[in-house]
């Protein structure tokens, strides 16, 4: 019997390609994400390509009900979920004293309470079958907070702390929890944050199929956190090494 994965920010980016990834591995699918047209286009396209079942659900993440609603549908449809995703996500980058409140709290709720309670409603099915495996997609600004960037940076660093803690407690049952922290990736979230010219996305940007691959494959290998890219890895040494201050200009001129 195949499996199945709930991904959450399918229709672009590194979500999109990590379907690809489960999809050829004969893994069904069940997608999340808020733009149906592109969900249903999504579907018809991996439907062609792979045989497998799929799913598709289009819903307003930043809703405080989404990962109750989300539950509900699964309980409906009766369908387990063994690999849980959680990669949606967005930015606002700017001044504090000048960003939108509004997509602020957004951001928080979507990349904070949401994945906390839809991974609490899935992960007690996950641990009674002794297998379960969950994604986060996190950041290299996990490690660093960044001026004019700081409510994301500050949700990615709870996410990797949420990830390695969890992982901690589930040790020898059967589920892993996997944190992946890409740098800058090409997708359509650096053009919707308008940071797709700046020098970070110009210079040092990584394709989005690459962070896929490398993203399942840690998650396939139950490692616990995964910096892609040798440029990151290099960028989160250097935050432990180098003084806040200059941590901070490179962070901005990074973003311009």
């Amino acid at each position: 019997m195949n499996k199945t994965a709930l991904i959450t920010g399918t229709t672009s980016g590194i979500g999109y390609s990590l379907c690809q990834h489960f999809a050829q591995n004969k893994i069904n699918l069940f997608l999340v994400s808020r733009n149906e047209a592109k969900l249903s286009n999504q579907k018809k396209e991996l439907q062609s390509l792979y045989n497998i079942k799929i799913e598709t659900l289009s819903y307003d993440l930043t809703k405080p009900n989404a990962a109750e609603y989300i539950s509900q549908q699964l309980e409906a449809k009766n369908i387990q979920i063994d690999y849980l995703v959680n990669n949606a996500g967005f930015n606002e980058i700017g001044n504090f004293l000048n960003t939108d409140l509004t997509n602020e709290l957004n951001m928080l709720q979507l990349q904070i309470v949401f994945i906390t309670k839809l991974t609490k409603y899935l992960l007690p099915h996950m641990v009674k079958r002794s297998y379960g495996r969950i994604l986060n997609i996190a950041s290299t600004g996990s490690y660093i907070p960044c001026p004019h960037n700081i409510i994301y940076t500050a949700t990615k660093s709870y996410l990797l702390a949420f990830s390695k803690g969890l992982s901690a407690d589930l040790k020898r049952s059967g589920v892993t929890v996997t944190a992946v922290c890409p740098g800058a990736t090409k997708s359509n979230f650096a053009k919707k944050a308008g940071i797709e010219h700046s020098f970070l996305f110009k210079y040092f940007v990584m394709d989005a199929n690459t962070v896929a691959k490398k993203s399942y494959q840690a998650l396939m290998a139950g490692k616990k956190v995964k910096i892609v890219g040798l440029y990151n890895k290099l960028l989160v040494l250097a935050s432990f090494a180098l003084p806040d201050t200059l941590i901070n200009k490179i962070s901005l001129k990074m973003l311009t």
